[in-house]
């Protein structure tokens, strides 16, 4: 395994690192379940992990169309990182298409 195809800001493991690169590319794949499957392993070793609840809201979003789903993801990294300008930018594009009662 190389490097990291991006910055390691939030000091991921080498394992997390490869975790998360794997379910990048079978979501590329179109290999949604095995993806989401990988990314929700992450999610319960660390239920605060930024890039995997930003992945996971890509995930839901744009391939799944669960938008209500993406931006819960998007409002979980925001309340842990409220200077995220991805989710703030992608929760915004999914809020386009979901009415509020």
């Amino acid at each position: 395994m190389g490097a990291p195809r991006w910055k390691n800001i939030y000091d991921l493991s080498s394992d997390q690192i490869e975790k998360l690169e794997e379910a990048e590319e079978k979501m590329e794949s179109m290999e949604i379940n095995e993806s989401e499957g990988i990314l929700l392993g992450l999610l319960e070793e660390d239920g605060d992990c930024i890039p995997v609840l930003n992945i996971l809201g890509h995930l839901h979003g744009r391939y799944l169309s669960d938008f209500e789903a993406a931006i819960e993801y998007y409002d979980r990294v925001l309340d842990l990182e409220p200077d995220n300008a991805w989710a703030r930018d992608e929760r915004r594009r999914y809020r386009r298409y979901v009415t509020y009662e």
